[in-house]
């Protein structure tokens, strides 16, 4: 059953919580550090092989409790059964949010379709699928957008150091998903059509962009082949496709051995765990993927069974609630010290903005408050030489969230340069703990007596939190994933929005499909605003002055 919510700004506990902030929002963390020698341990978590520390948050105890409260207000677990149970928590398109069945071993309904993946896996990595010309193949295109592209380039990407079973080779992987053509001209440019395998992925299978590309990238092989645009031994060997719509698939082209499906109840930003996380399975081997989705079930059953103060991405969502709602702090920079997490930002940039980008309560009202941080940020070692400037002394609050690997770089891996490598993992851990440090603490963190003028002078107190993993596996990778995940969600029944649709995306779809029209022929296009006429005028006139 989905509970009932009131409205979040008549809550007493809301009011204690605004008036808390009055009074220690320009608390230093140099004083609260100072006046609870057991802060760390009151203010972190470690489960699923994933420390949490929020020590270095601008926030005291009293904070926590009340903050706990509100979503014992908000009836966070029963939210959280109702999300479990399957209910309708996905309330403008009244379906549910089962992505969560996807990583659970005992959904039969999933594993029909694991089977099939593992299959097309096998054949795949065995060097036994082939193409029509009967070379095997070497290269793998994935077509998609959105969720069909950032959950799988984020986490194939952080995973190529996985060891796959003797006898299999990982094929190169490439991503195609702007509409421009740009990505997918320059991959192709350089594949071979013989040895050349696309993914197409899309939920609806309607996506302009997707089915663009997917159309260059058809044309080039039948050109590059020698073969008709809709040869079927072609199709059938150069031709995966994902969706949720095999009718929709099958009339594009693609034959029914070829297609691996996911459900409605599946958001794409949530996919990652279903047949859309094939390249993964390519990257990692099958085995390597369904131990991603064991670690994604631990984070689940932490999540389900975990009281609120011991619940990882409870507390660190109500950490966000507090910095947003609360300090006014409406920012977050992701801050991985590991390159192969560099595509994690903007993963977290969709699965949180897109969530969470709200201003509409479930109930149809207009938001008082905020909802979602900006998110945004960049591999840490680069981002000390390019933004940090701002963060260390710019005139603005941002939180950071700090990301690092414990273990690294196996011995048996890189035998020839495995010292070398740790003392560059050992140094990428130290910047990562000095400069949360040196941002929470500032001055305090140098020496006592050093005096500075004041353009080199730090002021700190700007919030971190810091995620420490035991290493980077598909197990703790599946964890982290799940973990913002629920985090997202446990923010949504905080501020009463609904996190599983994205209408602002659909309009978007729809307008720009109109405006082709515009770009056409301006003068012929229904009413525009005079900047849209002016610009698609000028883009008239500079195309024919070309012709």
């Amino acid at each position: 059953m989905i509970p009932e919510q009131g409205v979040l700004t008549s809550s007493a506990i809301w009011s204690q919580l605004k008036e808390l902030a009055k009074g220690e929002g320009s608390q230093h963390l140099v004083d609260l550090f100072a006046g609870n020698k057991d802060r760390f341990n009151q203010f972190s978590l470690n489960d699923c092989q994933i420390l949490a520390d929020y020590s270095k948050q601008r926030m005291s105890s009293a904070a926590c409790e009340l903050l706990v409260n509100l979503a014992e207000e908000r009836q966070l677990s029963l939210w959280r059964d109702a999300l479990f149970a399957g209910d309708f928590v996905n309330c403008t398109e009244q379906r549910s949010a089962k992505h969560w069945l996807l990583r659970d071993p005992l959904a039969a309904e999933v594993k029909g379709q694991l089977d099939a993946m593992e299959g097309m896996v096998s054949r795949i990595l065995g060097g036994h699928w082939r193409g029509v010309l009967g070379d095997a193949i070497t290269d793998v295109v994935n077509v998609g957008v959105g969720g069909s592209e950032l959950g799988p380039l984020m986490a194939a990407f952080a995973l190529q150091s996985v060891q796959l079973n003797e006898g299999q080779v990982r094929p190169r992987l490439h991503f195609a998903s702007s509409m421009d053509g740009s990505q997918i001209s320059q991959a192709l440019q350089d594949l071979n059509p013989r040895t050349t395998l696309v993914l197409v992925s899309s939920k609806s299978f309607t996506t302009v962009d997707t089915l663009h590309n997917a159309n260059t990238a058809r044309s080039w092989l039948a050109r590059g082949l020698g073969l008709a645009y809709t040869d079927e031994a072609m199709m059938r060997c150069h031709f995966i496709g994902i969706s949720a719509e095999a009718e929709r698939m099958a009339e594009w082209g693609i034959v029914p051995v070829n297609q691996l499906l996911f459900w409605d109840w599946v958001g794409g930003r949530y996919s990652l765990w279903s047949a859309i996380g094939l390249p993964i399975a390519l990257t990692v081997g099958m085995e390597g993927f369904r131990e991603l989705l064991a670690g994604a079930h631990d984070m689940d059953t932490h999540f389900r069974v975990s009281s609120l103060k011991e619940n990882i991405p409870v507390m660190l969502a109500l950490v966000d609630v507090w910095n947003i709602n609360f300090l006014d702090i409406r920012t977050r920079a992701v801050l991985p010290y590991d390159g192969r997490l560099k595509h994690l930002p903007a993963y977290l940039e969709q699965l949180e903005m897109e969530s969470n980008g709200k201003s509409v309560s479930r109930a149809g009202e207009s938001l008082t408050y905020h909802t979602c941080p900006v998110i945004w940020g960049e591999v840490g070692p680069n981002a000390q030489h390019a933004f940090f400037q701002l963060l260390h002394q710019g005139s603005q609050s941002v939180a950071s969230e700090f990301l690092m690997t414990a273990r690294r770089y196996n011995e048996a891996v890189h035998s020839c340069s495995a010292q070398e490598l740790e003392a560059q993992h050992a140094l990428a851990n130290a910047n990562c703990l000095a400069q949360s440090r040196l941002l929470a603490l500032g001055d305090k963190a140098l020496e006592q007596d050093l005096s500075l003028p004041a353009y080199k002078r730090y002021h700190g107190n700007q919030p971190s939190t810091t995620l420490v993993l035991d290493e980077l596996s598909p197990r703790t990778l599946g964890a982290l994933l799940v973990m913002y995940e629920h985090k997202v969600f446990v923010q949504a029944v905080i501020w009463g929005i609904n996190p599983f649709d994205q209408w602002g995306v659909e309009m978007g779809k729809v307008i720009a499909t109109d405006m082709l029209v515009g770009l056409a022929d301006p003068d012929s296009a229904e009413v525009l605003d005079a900047s849209s006429l002016a610009l698609a005028r000028h883009v008239a006139r500079k195309q024919k002055s070309r012709e």
